[in-house]
């Protein structure tokens, strides 16, 4: 199974404009921010209507196990897939007081087992060491959504031996395993320095080390469903081990959202009608339990709370609206009701897909 793979390709529609989804994705591209959320809610019908002709309910969350903390939009590299539009030129970052905030809530959050971080690249904020030594000193796993490359960047030689001795579970992005696919995605010269971060990363331990987790995440080149995960893993381990010598724990594999970069790749190729379909038309009922919503809460740069990092990054709030200001415990968004979207079906599409990879 190669990592240039596309299972259930979108084929070329010629156009999208006089569909229902083509006519909503052009008024989000105009409408203000303010208003966002009245037109996200209105295009919301379709993944609750389904889950209702399914027999499923209204989507809730359960218990809160996960906060993740997305620090921001500053990033060293500039994705061709990247849903929070991230960038060396994005200025959004949290602030000093923001985090103190986040990490106030923590410690009355006694449900939450694990802090993810991610961004942009989280490590280029001024806080992400406070917010990894805090959380683990509360005693929970910490994960670090890495693009590797950061670990290169000048004044950050330190960085990976930081994260060992912090014990930070790295879930890292390496789309693929050639050089031509990686440098394609993410820019020229990214595969080399991925690989390298590898291996300095399997030098510390990482992926060798129980204690210390390294896993890595694929995400599909264009506008097609992963293939199954357990596979391509498989070839991956090898392609990897046998070229470079590099080990590492396990492969996420994630559908690309329709949201930012990739929803600009796919008007650009008129292909979003035919990719919201794909994704609608493989709604997979058994993921649903265990989408990463419903055990996850999104913190902004800004201290606002989203249901996950892609409802984050669309404007569209938790139905309760409230922010890190205004609770006391993450614990209170427990049993509340989910917002939804359009782009929820890039989650329960196929095996399904989460931060975590794989749902089914």
């Amino acid at each position: 199974m190669s990592c240039a793979s596309r299972v259930l390709t979108v084929p070329d529609t010629g156009g999208f404009a006089n569909t229902q989804t083509g006519i909503t994705n052009q008024l989000l591209r105009h409408v203000e921010a303010p208003k966002l959320e009245v037109v996200m809610a209105a295009t919301a019908f379709r993944f609750d209507a389904t889950l209702e002709r399914h027999g499923l309910p209204v989507l809730r969350r359960a218990q809160v196990s996960t906060l993740q903390i997305n620090v921001g939009k500053v990033c060293n590299q500039a994705c061709q897939h990247c849903h929070v539009d991230a960038g060396p030129k994005r200025t959004e970052s949290m602030a000093a007081g923001t985090a103190d905030r986040v990490l106030a809530l923590l410690t009355r959050s006694e449900t939450i087992t694990t802090v993810d971080i991610t961004g942009g690249a989280p490590e280029l904020n001024p806080n992400f060491r406070r917010l990894v030594e805090e959380s683990r000193r509360q005693g929970r796993q910490v994960i670090d959504r890495c693009n590797l490359t950061i670990l290169l960047e000048p004044t950050f030689e330190d960085l990976a031996s930081f994260l060992a001795d912090q014990k930070v579970e790295i879930t890292a992005s390496l789309p693929c395993y050639t050089r031509e696919n990686v440098d394609r995605q993410r820019g020229r010269g990214v595969f080399d320095k991925s690989i390298h971060a590898l291996q300095l990363l399997n030098t510390l331990g990482y992926g060798k080390n129980p204690e210390l987790t390294l896993n890595l995440v694929y995400n599909p080149q264009g506008a097609s469903l992963p293939p199954p995960e357990d596979v391509l893993e498989g070839d991956y381990k090898r392609q990897l081990r046998d070229s470079f010598g590099i080990q590492f724990n396990r492969l996420f594999t994630i559908t690309n959202m329709p949201i930012n970069r990739f929803d600009e790749f796919l008007t650009r190729t008129e292909q979003r009608s035919a990719y919201l379909k794909l994704l609608a038309d493989h709604f997979n009922p058994h993921t649903v339990e265990h989408l990463m919503c419903r055990s996850l809460v999104s913190v902004g740069w800004d201290g606002q709370i989203y249901d996950c990092d892609f409802n984050q990054m669309v404007g569209l709030r938790t139905p309760s609206r409230r922010s890190i200001w205004n609770i006391e415990s993450f614990e209170a968004f427990a049993f509340e009701k989910i917002a939804t979207g359009e782009h929820c079906f890039g989650c329960t599409a196929g095996a399904g897909s989460s931060c975590g990879g794989k749902l089914t």
